[in-house]
């Protein structure tokens, strides 16, 4: 079943041009490659490399042993081309992240002078499992690798991973390591992985890595930092609050920031007042999430570093003002793991601005790092267990509005998000009530499709978490509507497996509200994840069950999206036959699923899915060495594409058209074409599709025995690919 035709080898072009199906043009051997040459790539990113991570603080004492310790781990490997592995372990909040940043300013940033790439797994665990492809699709995109290029599976991306960073001196950071392999799947090539946890991980040290232990301040040193900070203290006084602060550098930057917004106030009553509050909790219940919260059993010797940090924010938070307080009660229900001023506003915050001024100041909260333009909170994970065990005492009622308006909010957002990113698709749900603008603050969330995907983006985990609070909460409605819309994040971005655990949530919550059509859509949207993801098991049987529902369904345009989908795989599979029998009946099937679904669309009708699924006929009718089928169901599906200005499928649809010239031995046609659908992509920028094109030139001048086609093509799809953040492999040792 070979595309590019039995008799290929040794045809000549013609000379001039002449018109052949559709709009390609038959040009000669020196023009083509000159076209080629020509095509314009877009301009590469900026050669800087990545420098993630919490920035260090300019005050920093006692750490003398551990960053000389982090040092000579980094230099062992600095030289060698294996990589180095260093745990960094510690009780929550004892500044293992800052010895990290204070390491690399320091001299980490010499050794390692091709960037730094930094994850909280935090933001990506879901029940204890993280997403590892998510975390090296992010790696993939700080390394400059173009969005088009990032494949969907996690060992694709590992591969991916290692191949564009294998000549590069990497430090991987990565905070909230829990267990071993998932530090392992992330330590790069050559460089070094630093790894953050709250508890040793042995079969990490088994491994070779280098184990750096860090505790809270003893009095010395946290007199030191108390006195560096308010130079007039006296010594006493100061050993008095890292007493009471148990040494934990958390405690003691949110005592002495609380206390250095009110200059009115003196040490001493820092002292009498966290003296005062240290009541603690009877809560047997709260006294364990704080002690997990940070990684202790609860006790030390000096008397519960959990104890003590409970009772400084206790203290801390009293503090501070009503609006404010209120702010961080709220930020204690919220779901996800952080929060824009936008989402705060829509939940019935006041003052949001002043009241997370006022956290910052007072280190309850901090900024996070974000692509997308809003400015986005979080509380360290010690300070959320606070703010989440505070929220236990909140009014129910007020509780469950507030997880009502977030799942409100997310909802219209998303809806809103996809209809920029995907434009007008199909969709069940109606447009969102409340218009883009009232969701903002000020301003608004996105204006452009750019920007709304990066947004949605940023947002990933927050929307995780909305789904499971609206399932719990039985608003199946918000849950389906939430699903549906993320198809947009979770397609362009490839984010499958959040795509398959909210399909599941979806489907419960179609069932429970007898909607058919609905089921259809969320089991059809796991089935495509599945596919992509190569678990073509698991996407038949969704769409299996989707088809028994099909009879229960009025829009014809559901029934297109499952044949589509079953076309699709029967295509996949047909690729994987050994046999050239097997491989033609999986072609007929596929045909045969595509042409209901193209039926479907006929009848709706709906130009974009007439266009789309003639063009998976005809593929089909490639596979099955049907080319000239293929080519008369091409060309009908171009005028149709052209009528309906739909100009991003006639790079495809030349694609497909090149493949089946080059089965009917045409190599000139199949040329025309594949160079066709090369300018095409070029102009709209689909780089993916143009690096097809160019592969399939390539393949074609070779045959054509065409030398200098051959040549402009290898060197434009090298050219495409470095801009695109594929480095080629280093080249080998003498």
């Amino acid at each position: 079943m070979n595309s590019l035709g039995a008799d290929g080898g040794g045809t000549t072009h013609n000379t001039a041009y002449n018109t052949v199906s559709g709009d390609a043009v038959i040009v000669g051997p020196v023009l083509m490659a000159q076209q080629i040459e020509g095509l314009q790539l877009p301009t590469p990113p900026p050669d800087v490399p990545p420098s993630q991570g919490p920035m260090p603080s300019r005050v920093f004492v006692n750490r003398a042993k551990e960053l000389a310790d982090l040092r000579d781990a980094a230099l062992s490997p600095a030289g060698e081309p294996e990589p180095g592995v260093v745990l960094v372990v510690g009780v929550g909040g004892v500044g293992k992240t800052q010895l990290v940043a204070q390491a690399v300013r320091r001299e980490l940033h010499q050794l390692f002078p091709d960037g730094q790439l930094y994850v909280d797994l935090a933001d990506h665990r879901r029940d204890g499992v993280v997403d590892l492809a998510a975390v090296l699709g992010e790696f993939l995109r700080a390394l400059k690798v173009h969005k088009d290029y990032v494949p969907a599976g996690v060992a694709e991306r590992t591969a991916l991973f290692r191949s564009v960073a294998a000549t590069l001196r990497l430090l991987v950071k990565v905070d909230d390591v829990q267990h071993a392999p998932e530090a392992r799947a992330l330590v790069p090539p050559q460089g070094l992985l630093v790894a953050t946890g709250r508890r040793v991980l042995p079969s990490l040290l088994m491994d070779g890595a280098a184990l750096i232990d860090v505790a809270p301040l003893d009095e010395t040193a946290g007199t030191e930092l108390v006195r560096r900070w308010h130079a007039d203290a006296d010594e006493g006084t100061a050993a008095d609050v890292v007493r009471i602060c148990a040494g934990h550098p958390l405690a003691l930057r949110a005592a002495l920031e609380w206390l250095a917004a009110r200059p009115q106030l003196t040490l001493d009553d820092v002292v009498r007042d966290l003296t005062a509050g240290r009541h603690g909790t009877d809560d047997d219940s709260v006294r364990e999430a704080m002690a997990v919260a940070m990684g202790t059993g609860g006790e030390t010797e000096e008397g519960g570093v959990g104890e003590a940090v409970e009772g400084v924010l206790d203290s801390v938070v009293a503090g501070v003002a009503g609006h404010t307080r209120r702010l961080y009660d709220l930020l204690g229900v919220l779901p996800g793991t952080t929060a824009t001023a936008d989402l705060l506003a829509a939940v019935g915050a006041t003052r949001v601005d002043e009241g997370l001024g006022e956290l910052l100041s007072c280190r309850l909260a901090e900024l996070v790092e974000s692509s997308d333009r809003p400015r986005r909170y979080r509380l360290h994970a010690v300070v959320r267990a606070h703010a989440r065990l505070r929220a236990r005492a909140l009014p129910e009622e007020l509780r469950r509005d507030v997880l009502r308006r977030v799942v409100d909010f997310y909802a219209d957002a998303a809806a809103h998000g996809d209809a920029l990113v995907l434009g007008d698709r199909f969709r069940i749900q109606p447009p969102p009530s409340r218009p883009l603008s009232e969701l903002a603050a000020r301003g608004t969330l996105f204006s452009e499709r750019a920007d709304a995907l990066e947004w949605l983006d940023a947002e990933r985990v927050n929307f995780r978490a909305a789904i499971r609070v609206a399932a719990d909460a039985g608003r199946h409605e918000q849950v389906w509507r939430l699903c549906e819309s993320l198809w947009a994040l979770y397609h362009s971005r490839k984010h499958l497996a959040d795509c398959v655990e909210s399909g599941r949530l979806g489907i419960e919550a179609a069932q429970h509200e007898a909607r058919p059509d609905v089921e259809v859509r969320m089991r059809n949207q796991v089935a495509r994840a599945a596919y992509e993801l190569g678990d073509l098991d698991r996407a038949e049987a969704q769409l299996d069950a989707a088809v028994d529902l099909l009879g229960l369904v009025g829009d014809p345009r559901l029934s297109g999206v499952v044949q589509e989908s079953r076309g699709l795989i029967a295509l996949a599979r047909g690729r994987s036959e050994e046999s050239p029998g097997a491989a033609y009946e999986r072609a007929e099937e596929a045909r045969q699923n595509f042409e209901r679904a193209l039926a479907a669309n006929r009848a709706v009708p709906d130009p974009h899915g007439i266009v789309v699924q003639s063009y998976n006929v005809a593929q089909a009718l490639v596979a099955g060495e049907r080319w000239a089928e293929a080519v008369d169901v091409l060309d009908e599906a171009a005028e149709t594409a052209r009528r309906a200005g739909d100009e991003p499928m006639l790079p495809r649809i030349d694609l497909v058209r090149a493949h089946a010239f080059a089965g009917l031995g045409s190599l000139d046609r199949a040329v025309a074409a594949a160079g066709a659908a090369a300018d095409a992509a070029a102009g709209l920028k689909q780089f993916a599709k143009l690096d097809q094109a160019l592969e399939l030139l390539t393949a074609l001048a070779d045959r054509a025995e065409d030398r200098p086609l051959r040549a402009a093509c290898e060197e434009k799809l090298s050219a495409l690919r470095r801009t695109m953040g594929l480095r080629p492999p280093a080249a080998p040792k003498a």
